[in-house]
């Protein structure tokens, strides 16, 4: 399956990206991550037939390493490998040897998302969402070849 053109998201994504983030349309806090995410260059969104279907955001804060801090597809674009090709360029664009994401331990489907990419365990954070702990998770890029071509 084709799946689009990945690009960096711009100021004017911002509207799609909150349409069917569905935490953005209620939360102002999130709102402006995205936007900030946009302003610094680290949101990336997929297009399907020239419409944003889903989006990622790579950023290179923890612990020196690339961490993806969101991933979201629309919910009608779900399960058709959005996410996967959404995370291989995240990966493509990592300026890191390792990288790490994380998701609810009740995020089943991006846990099995995880697990299909390669992605393995690598700890668990408590205490962030009451009773639904935060699941984090490693990949090693370094036995990828060259993909610094960011």
């Amino acid at each position: 399956m084709n799946m689009g053109s990945t690009r960096k998201a711009a100021k004017s994504d911002v509207e799609v990206i909150c349409s069917f983030d569905s935490l953005a349309k209620e939360n102002d806090e999130r709102r402006k991550f995205v936007e900030r995410a946009i302003a610094q260059g680290n949101c990336f969104v997929i297009l399907l037939e020239g419409q944003v279907v889903g989006y990622g955001v790579l950023e290179h804060w923890f612990y020196g390493n690339g961490f993806i801090s969101m991933l979201m597809v629309h919910p009608e674009h779900r399960k058709k490998g959005v996410g996967s090709a959404i995370i291989n360029h995240l990966e493509s664009v990592c300026t890191t040897e390792r990288i790490f994401t994380s998701t609810n331990q009740s995020n089943i489907p991006m846990q099995s998302l995880l697990a299909k990419l390669g992605y393995r365990p690598s700890g668990k954070i408590e205490n962030l969402d009451e009773g639904d702990p935060e699941l984090v998770y490693f990949k090693s890029l370094s036995c990828q070849g060259e993909r610094h071509g960011g």
